[in-house]
C-alpha cells in the first residue's frame, strides 16, 4: 500500500513538471513570435526611415534606456517587469493564433 501512495506521488510530481515545462515552452514561444514579427515589422519599408531616425535621436534612446533599465531579467520579478512580461505574452499569442 505504502509503494502505491509513493508510486502515485511520483507520478503526480513528474506530471505537475511536465505541465510546467510545457506552460514554459509555450511561453517561450509567444516571446520568440513578438521578437520575430517585430523585427519583421521594424524592416518594413514603411517604418524603417522613421526607426532609423529614432535610433539616431539620443534623448528618445536616454528614455528608452530608462524604461529599460525599469525591467529585470532575474527571476524574482517586480510588479512592473511582471505586468510588462504578462502584456508581451498575451500580445504574442494573440499574434502567433492570428499568424497560425
Amino acid at each position: 500500500m505504502k509503494f502505491f501512495f509513493a508510486t502515485l506521488l511520483l507520478v503526480l510530481i513528474c506530471c505537475l513538471e511536465a505541465k510546467a515545462q510545457y506552460s514554459s515552452q509555450k511561453d517561450a514561444v509567444y516571446m520568440a513570435t513578438i521578437k520575430a514579427v517585430a523585427d519583421y515589422k521594424i524592416n518594413d519599408e514603411e517604418n524603417l526611415k522613421n526607426v532609423e531616425d529614432l535610433r539616431q535621436n539620443k534623448r528618445f534612446l536616454q528614455e528608452l534606456n530608462k524604461m529599460v533599465d525599469k525591467l529585470s531579467n532575474n527571476r524574482t520579478k517586480n510588479s512592473v517587469n511582471t505586468r510588462v512580461y504578462d502584456i508581451l505574452l498575451k500580445a504574442g499569442k494573440e499574434i502567433y493564433d492570428e499568424l497560425k
